[in-house]
């Protein structure tokens, strides 16, 4: 018989047999709540624990040679994340090697975590650290910022491990502890001065000739690079909605203007024709016609070396949350690619979590190169539900990135059930 078809066999068995619900509630216990100083605690610990190694070993008997494996997949996994673990061994006939995880509103949610990685996700995350698998965090947010809640929810050791890489300001830089001169690698120094220059001015007149609506209700975002326009005001409320949309308003055409400060050229509609080109994006568009901004510009009218830096560089659009100013050279898959290098994965199969464009184009670059697998919360952009969707489907709910994560952890005791099956 087909190894897989009696996997498939042995995990029906087994989620009809055992009472995986309470052998799961005993290992969260265990593992989410260690023995504290109070004796009552400790004594509940010890039985939690006890009736879980008892459980275990009723399943190793149940299944000899696999029974270990087989005990671990029913106290971690539900019954429908084991099979979706086995179809994706199937499909794919290996595991994941490296998580690249995006962070804000793909680990956490604002809306329903508080903002904080959920504990069980953290847990999930040092198991797959303790397993020997390299993690690399993905974000728009700033070096510091990220280091900072990554040790506190982490812890420093695992942070500055050697295995575990943060792409920061969506790929402007990569920062991976004990590695040497590899430790911190600047991409946006790569880029050539034409394009520096204008992310320098942008920078430079962003605020100081901003109109009132935009000057005295945003901030700059403490960027190496990236120019960064976040509002005064709680993010995803109406009033931080209104500020983004005006600060892109805003932003897309002193970018135009920089640009054609910079080149040779006489430009006689800048801003325009930096409209038509973003526009190109359903949502930018939107949000330039709500401002009553004519999109009508023929960027081919443009000269050519203002349409050649015009479409080096792209706006982000995050509504109630940000607008900025971004390289097209420097984007998360750029960032990616470098972290595997300093990592030394030559051959990766990873698990790409995020929701937003940019996470896209890193889910695309691991499909293009049958490099890993995505999955996206139910609230990403409609762009990355499609791709996520006609994929593998690992969709999942605001808050609960646990769901993927024990998902793709149940595919290496998958692996493992078919090396001890051989």
């Amino acid at each position: 018989m087909d190894i897989d078809m009696e996997q498939y066999d042995q995990l029906y068995r087994l989620y009809k047999s055992v009472d995986t619900t309470t052998l799961r509630g005993y290992q969260e216990f265990v593992d989410l709540f260690p023995p504290l100083s109070s004796t009552v605690a400790l004594e509940q610990w010890e039985t939690a624990s006890e009736r879980l190694d008892a459980l275990k070993s009723d399943i190793t008997a149940e299944f000899p040679g696999t029974g270990e494996t087989y005990a671990e997949i029913a106290a971690r996994l539900t019954r429908d994340e084991a099979f979706t673990a086995l179809d994706l061994y199937s499909k794919y006939d290996r595991s994941v090697n490296v998580l690249v995880l995006d962070v804000d509103e793909t680990l956490r949610s604002a809306g329903d975590t508080d903002n904080e990685i959920p504990r069980d996700t953290l847990y999930l995350l040092t198991q797959f650290h303790e397993a020997g698998v390299p993690i690399v965090v993905c974000t728009g947010q700033t070096l510091e910022n990220v280091k900072g809640f990554m040790i506190q929810g982490l812890g420093n050791n695992l942070v500055s491990s050697g295995q575990m890489s943060i792409v920061y300001e969506s790929g402007n830089g990569v920062f991976t502890p004990k590695h040497g001169e590899d430790t911190k690698r600047l991409l946006y120094e790569r880029l050539d001065d034409a394009v520096v220059d204008v992310f320098e001015t942008v920078r430079r007149r962003v605020l100081s000739e901003a109109p009132d609506a935009v000057g005295k209700r945003c901030h700059l975002q403490g960027n190496e690079f990236n120019v960064t326009l976040k509002p005064n005001a709680e993010v995803g409320s109406d009033n931080a909605v209104e500020i983004i949309d005006e600060s892109l308003r805003y932003l897309c055409g002193l970018v135009g203007d920089a640009i054609a400060a910079q080149v040779d050229a006489e430009v006689e509609d800048p801003a325009g024709y930096a409209r038509a080109y973003f526009s190109r994006d359903p949502e930018i568009l939107d949000v330039l016609a709500a401002g009553d901004l004519s999109t009508d510009a023929d960027i081919d009218d443009a000269p050519e070396t203002f349409r050649d830096i015009l479409e080096r560089v792209d706006l982000g659009y995050y509504e109630g949350d940000a607008a900025e100013l971004v390289s097209l050279e420097l984007d998360k898959s750029a960032g990616v690619e470098e972290a595997l290098d300093v990592l030394g994965i030559d051959d990766p199969f990873a698990l790409v979590m995020g929701d937003s464009k940019s996470d896209l184009r890193v889910m695309r670059w691991v499909d293009d190169n049958d490099a890993g697998i995505a999955a996206a919360p139910a609230h990403s952009s409609p762009d990355v539900l499609d791709h996520v969707s006609s994929r593998d489907d690992l969709v999942y709910e605001a808050g609960d990135a646990s769901t993927v994560l024990r998902t793709v952890y149940g595919i290496s005791l998958v692996e493992q059930l078919d090396e001890q099956g051989e």
